[in-house]
């Protein structure tokens, strides 16, 4: 009786799926090789809020709308890490949870250094979810604030914090020395938990320096600004607080 090589089959599966997803990704963003990707990726983030959503919803029926991982890990870690230079390596799946397992608070506060494309943070904010009903959930209920020194991985966190709604602060730095290239204000407008976030690059300040604990040494990122007012959920939350 012929022995099957149960490994071997998986191996090829997996990277059968690995290499179908990463021709699909670059399909959505009109590219065709994947070192485009990074440029690309900001680009779409930059686009005019209505043309950047449909391509947003593209994406999540391509993944079926399944927002409980990161897409992009396995795509990353292939084509754009950078393992010599800052010792990137990618968490693996099982070790995400059990970390956030360890490190949940009741806060609705979240902090993360080198936190890459967002594999650790996508599950963090999926479990903070997991905890209400659809009918008590408010993306404001939590707030991330993330750190991540290569300019490859920021256009992916970025997307992924967009796309799923998310609340927050994308500081690109090296955690270590404080030296910075840009700093973002992720929000969701309308505090809807089945809308996208708008993305706003803060300024280039002494101020924002002041704030962050960072100095800038590079104004890597043009200004943008989707979000034109205050909402009124975060108005509501500050007059609550003073």
């Amino acid at each position: 009786m012929q022995k099957v090589n149960v490994i071997g089959i998986k191996y090829e599966r997996e990277c059968g799926i690995k290499m179908k997803t990463a021709e699909r990704i670059n399909e959505l963003l009109g590219i065709t090789d994947s070192y485009q990707a990074p440029q690309k990726v900001l680009e779409l983030l930059y686009k005019e809020k209505s043309e950047r959503d449909e391509i947003l919803k593209e994406f999540l029926s391509e993944f079926d709308k399944r927002v409980d991982y990161d897409w992009f890990s396995d795509y990353y870690q292939e084509e754009h890490s950078m393992r010599k230079k800052h010792k990137q390596d990618f968490t693996p799946r099982p070790i995400i949870k059990i970390l956030n397992q360890i490190a949940h608070n009741e806060t609705g506060s979240y902090y993360e250094p080198g936190a890459g494309t967002g594999a650790i943070l996508i599950d963090r904010w999926n479990q903070d979810r997991l905890q209400h009903t659809p009918f008590d959930y408010e993306p404001s209920m939590y707030f991330y604030t993330l750190e991540e020194i290569s300019d490859r991985a920021i256009p992916f966190l970025l997307f992924n914090m967009v796309i799923r709604g998310m609340n927050g602060v994308v500081i690109q730095c090296d955690t270590l020395t404080r030296e910075g290239k840009g700093v973002f204000f992720v929000q969701n407008d309308d505090n809807n938990f089945l809308g996208f976030s708008s993305i706003n690059r803060m300024d280039y300040s002494e101020s924002i320096e002041q704030e962050f604990d960072i100095k800038f040494v590079e104004q890597k990122y043009p200004e943008i600004k989707q979000t034109r007012e205050f909402p009124e959920w975060l108005l509501n939350e500050l007059d609550n607080k003073n």
